[in-house]
Parts: structure tokens; C-alpha cells; sequence
């Protein structure tokens, strides 16, 4: 870690509240970058994730349009795209086109996992023709071919004995950087080999980090992509005046989060009043401690200390929030005011430091 200050960077699944339609879900999303990209903060990412009750973020090319529209000069990209789901072209072709529309401010993250259940895995692929396995195991392959599909000079496609020019797009001045994410030894170990940025995504396994980052810093081979090793770290978020009503807008997330490990119904988010209602049997309530312990809940300074002691840990620069504050029954449906106050309160106390 450098002796810069600590860049904050946003991840946003665009999550969907009892109630709430994908529109009004869509419109808070877009008013929580704006206040990202007024607050300062480096990045906005997100993520992809299919047939989800919860979560609308199903086609981050079509997000991150409408996001970069929507904001100045943030940084827009995919925490991420999932490639085992895409051909390599199609990726390839809507990158180089958001990278045409806002140069310089397109980030490309892939990942290996398939985002979705395996029947959702299946019609994403019945349609290409494709299979998940074969997809997977040809992820680096894949990778590779992205990267040479959308550089501005185009890649030679050997087809029946000739050479045939491909490129993502024509007149391209730019590409964007790619990214390399995942929860595990082997995307580490990848984005080394390939000399590629690499994002550990702690804010979903929570553990294994320090050993992911060691082993990709140790395996680097630097590249066109990056000539030093590259990363940072994400984290789940949740920001308020108080600790007792921060834990309070987190208990809706963890709850979904416990559904979701324990096989129960996954649904809408639950509003805050909703959530402080359930009571959870005693083996789902180890879980949900032991996953509320991985997360950052707090007052601004008490949350500011521990992302900087998160960032010293683990030797980053840059923190990637996920902020996960839910919202009380009578909120607006079209805004997610909780997560705007987990920004505005960390760019206030980040800003306070800055000038001290």
C-alpha cells in the first residue's frame, strides 16, 4: 500500500424491495451513482446475476450504459460479467461500443461463475448452443479472446484455411481494462499467468483473501494489461448516524444472505420493519452472526477506520463498497435514500481526514 489517501469505489447488484417494480429499482440505482460520482467515489460497478426475486441486475452492458449517461466521470464497469453465460464476441462488441460512447471511463470485470441457478445456466447457453462446462473450462481461452477482439487493430480469425480480420468494433481509439474476479485460488493464480488486474471478491466469501492476493502478487507476470500487480478489495457496507440503526438497515441484506445459504425462499427484500420482526432458529442465527462479523456496520468513523484497516491489512489502495442499508416500509420507491447516506456519510468522513 501506497501513502496515498484511500480511493472508495461503489458495487451496486441493483437489489429489489417488497413492493418495488424493476423500474422504480433501475431509477434508485441510477440516483445512488450520481451521488457516487458527486461524492468522488473511483468506480461503479455492476454486478450480474439472473432470476433472482431481489436482484435486477441481470445485463451489466445495458446498466452501465444508462449508468455512464447518468453520471460525469465516474468510472463504469462490471463486477462483473459473467463469460461462461456470453460469447467471447458479444462481450468483446459491447465493451469496445461503451468504451466508444465514454472513453476512458469503461472498466471490463470478468468472472468465471455462471451468476444463476443451473436452469437459468441452461436457457443462457441453449440459446448459443453452448454448454456451461465446456464454457467454463475454456474460461481462459475465452479471457484471451476478448481482450484481442476489442483492440483497436482488430485480431486475425483463422477459419477453413484463411485468415480473416475481426474487430469488435471499427474505428476504435480505445479499449477498455479488463479485469480479472473471483472468490477463488484459480482466478488469482489466472489473472497472474496473464499479467491482468484482479479483484478478490471478499465481500462474498470473506475468507481466503489474504491467500488469494499472495499468491497473485507472488505469480505476476507483467503485461500490456499491467506491469505491477493491480487490485483491491470489496466490502459489504452499511453506514448510519447510529450503530444501532446501522445494524438495524443491515439486518434485511443478511437475512436474504441467510436464505440464500440455507436453501430458504430467496424474495423481494424485506423492509427494515419487516426484517427486525424476524426471529431466526438457532443454527441460521450462527450464520448470520458469523456473516454480519465478515461486514462493515457502523457509525461514519468507526466504518471509515475499519475499510482503512481492511486496506492496510491487505496492502490496497482502493476499497470497492457494497452498501447494503435496507429501507423502511414507507421509503420511495424509486430511491434508495439508506444506501445514498452509507456514500454520503463515508465521502464526508473520508473528506474531513483529506482535509485535516
Amino acid at each position: 500500500m501506497t501513502d496515498q489517501p484511500l480511493q472508495l469505489s461503489v458495487l451496486d447488484l441493483v437489489p429489489v424491495r417488497d413492493g418495488q417494480s424493476t423500474t422504480q429499482a433501475v431509477q434508485a440505482s441510477l440516483a445512488l451513482a450520481r451521488v457516487a460520482d458527486r461524492s468522488g467515489f473511483r468506480r461503479y460497478w455492476v454486478a450480474e446475476h439472473h432470476n433472482m426475486p431481489a436482484v435486477a441486475a441481470t445485463n451489466p452492458p445495458v446498466l452501465i450504459a444508462m449508468i455512464a449517461g447518468a453520471t460525469e466521470r465516474i468510472r463504469v464497469g462490471s463486477g462483473g460479467v459473467m463469460l461462461p453465460n456470453h460469447a467471447p464476441l458479444v462481450v468483446a462488441e459491447q465493451f469496445a461500443l461503451l468504451e466508444a460512447a465514454y472513453p476512458g471511463r469503461i472498466d471490463l470485470g470478468l468472472g468465471r461463475a455462471p451468476g444463476s441457478d443451473p436452469v437459468t445456466s441452461w436457457a443462457l447457453r441453449h440459446g448459443g448452443g453452448g454448454v456451461e462446462a465446456d464454457a467454463v473450462n475454456r474460461f481462459p481461452e475465452h479471457v484471451g479472446n476478448v481482450i484481442a477482439m476489442m483492440d483497436p487493430a482488430g485480431v486475425g480469425l483463422a477459419l477453413s484455411g484463411r485468415t480473416h480480420e475481426l474487430r469488435a468494433t471499427p474505428g476504435a481509439r480505445s479499449r477498455p481494462p479488463v479485469w480479472l474476479l473471483g472468490s477463488s485460488d484459480y482466478s488469482a493464480q489466472l489473472a497472474a499467468s496473464m499479467g491482468l488486474p484482479y479483484v478478490f471478491a471478499h465481500h462474498f466469501s470473506g475468507s481466503g483473501t489474504r491467500e488469494a492476493l499472495d499468491l497473485y502478487r507472488s505469480g505476476f507476470r507483467p503485461s500490456d494489461e499491467a506491469d505491477e500487480p493491480t487490485t483491491f478489495l470489496t466490502a459489504n457496507v452499511c453506514v448510519a448516524t447510529t450503530d444501532g440503526e446501522a445494524e438495524r438497515l443491515a439486518r434485511p441484506q443478511l437475512l436474504a444472505m441467510v436464505a440464500l445459504r440455507t436453501g430458504g425462499e430467496l424474495r423481494p427484500q424485506l423492509s427494515v420493519e419487516a426484517a427486525a420482526a424476524v426471529q431466526l432458529p438457532a443454527e441460521h442465527q450462527r450464520l448470520y452472526d458469523a456473516m454480519r462479523a465478515r461486514w462493515v456496520i457502523g457509525t461514519p468513523d468507526d466504518v471509515m477506520r475499519q475499510l482503512t484497516e481492511l486496506a492496510t491489512t491487505y496492502a490496497v489502495d482502493e476499497v470497492m463498497v457494497h452498501p447494503v442499508a435496507g429501507s423502511p416500509a414507507d421509503a420511495a420507491p424509486d430511491r434508495a435514500e439508506t444506501r445514498e447516506t452509507t456514500l454520503e456519510l463515508l465521502a464526508g468522513v473520508r473528506d474531513h481526514r483529506l482535509v485535516r
